[in-house]
């Protein structure tokens, strides 16, 4: 106890000549957060009549006694609300995410604060700064066993993970991870739910009801989730496709709902255009370009193609994909190896069902949306790189923030590792993983993968 009284006292020394010279330092920001995971008198009186009203008050002395401010409650209150907004958006900014959380329930003020677009935004701009990616994996077994595992570079340039956070969720379901800005969506059950690691805040959507039923020998019911973004309105919307059909993609049938992830925010029902066919969305291959969401999809098991869907009209329109492109997918759709990129500002297809045995790919780029104009490029590997490939089975995981296509073995066994293929300079790079838990290797299991920058926008939810 008499050392935690002197790091206190040390902490509010540092943090007031500082506060003073507005100049908050992240060494010294991040000793509240020591401060805060220190244990905790559990026997304490007032933690066990009030634990909500206990929590208000440890964090309330937290941050009084960094800022220099008397021990009293009501005279810490009346100072801590004298702070200027600019100096407090400064103090709160430099610590880590997960407590922003914490401390919105020191006051209505520092709640609506915290979760308002003025902080978001400064906040952003705090975190442009650091440009260190982490990369997250989803697992599931065959037993239905799932782990969120969130990995930080230990290299310069990036060439290697660590395992350092097990962001595993009770119920969480789903084989799929979608992200934007820093939000992920994965379901929960019959639901979907928005996720934002940095902070560890999750809101659960409510349940969809389709109007669609199945029919007799419809057995395949699919559900997709997308991610997009208005920058006029700045709304994050989340798609919904749901798909029912029979074996071979017979008797299919689509719908599609949209939630605007905003307070009060509901489903609607897409409505279809005219030209409208019905599709399967194709459980990878997607691609988020600005505004505009595309994924892959199949009309039947030989007509393939691209789906886009605008955040702000909320329209879906489809490119069929040209035959001569179809017959470098190696079609029909259940042997599909292509997979949908975004490449130079512009939507792609990277087809590579020769890369493991001939060490080549193909490269088809929509030139034109309107005109349907595409382009090819035939991608070759380097001799001495044809090892990292060679009789290996690899799928397609995303492309990182400078456009290199993510590779990962479809396999998990010990010493996993990904590639980066760098398309610009035909070059291949290997990625090594650390601390993955072996119990996942060796076995039928299934894995995604997904890359986010830190220095991508921070969203705060209202649950």
């Amino acid at each position: 106890m008499k050392l935690r009284v002197k790091e206190m006292n040390r902490g509010r020394r540092n943090l007031k000549q500082a506060a003073s010279e507005q100049d908050f330092r992240l060494k010294q920001c991040q000793n509240i957060a020591k401060i805060m995971d220190t244990k905790r008198d559990n026997s304490s009186t007032l933690f066990k009549r009030k634990k909500r009203r206990a929590n208000r008050a440890y964090n309330l002395l937290v941050m009084g006694c960094y800022l220099g401010l008397p021990l009293r409650t009501k005279r810490r209150r009346r100072y801590m609300s004298e702070i200027p907004l600019d100096l407090l958006v400064e103090i709160l900014i430099r610590l880590p995410g997960k407590y922003l959380a914490r401390f919105k329930c020191v006051s209505k003020q520092w709640s609506s604060l915290i979760s308002s677009r003025y902080f978001c935004d400064s906040l952003t701009r705090s975190k442009q700064q650091q440009q260190e990616p982490r990369l997250y994996m989803c697992l599931v077994d065959e037993g239905g066993h799932r782990a969120l595992l969130s990995m930080a570079s230990t290299s310069p340039d990036n060439t290697s993970f660590v395992v350092d956070q097990d962001l595993s969720i009770p119920g969480m379901g789903g084989y799929y991870l979608n992200d934007l800005h820093g939000l992920m969506c994965f379901s929960m059950g019959k639901k979907a739910c928005i996720y934002n690691p940095s902070t560890g805040q999750r809101l659960t959507l409510p349940k969809i009801k389709p109007d669609i039923i199945a029919e007799q020998g419809q057995t395949m019911y699919v559900k997709r989730h997308y991610i997009g973004y208005d920058p006029i309105d700045s709304q994050h919307k989340l798609l919904c496709t749901i798909v029912m059909y029979s074996d071979r993609l017979f008797n299919l049938k689509t719908e599609h709902w949209v939630f605007v992830l905003e307070t009060g925010g509901s489903w609607k029902k897409v409505v279809s255009h005219e030209n409208y066919r019905p599709h399967t969305a194709f459980a990878r291959g997607q691609s988020i370009s600005g505004s505009v969401v595309h994924y892959l999809a199949w009309h039947d098991m030989y007509t393939c193609a691209i789906v886009r869907f605008d955040v702000r009209s909320e329209e879906l329109t489809t490119i069929i994909v040209p035959e001569d492109v179809r017959d470098d997918m190696s079609i029909p759709a259940l042997e599909m190896r292509a997979e949908l990129i975004e490449y130079g500002g512009k939507i792609a297809i990277f087809e590579h069902s020769n890369l493991r045995t001939e060490g080549t790919a193909v490269l088809w780029v929509l030139e034109d949306a309107e005109k349907k104009e595409w382009s090819t490029r035939s991608l070759v590997l380097q001799p001495c790189q044809r090892h990292l490939v060679q009789d290996i089975e690899l799928i397609v995981k995303g492309t990182t923030q400078d456009g290199k296509v993510i590779l990962a073995p479809l396999e998990m066994h010990s010493g996993f590792y990904i590639l980066y293929y760098d398309l610009q300079s035909n070059d291949l790079s290997k990625v090594g993983i650390q601390g993955i838990p072996h119990r996942w290797f060796d076995k039928d299991c299934y894995f995604d993968l997904r890359l986010m920058n830190e220095s991508e926008r921070v969203i705060y939810l209202e649950t």
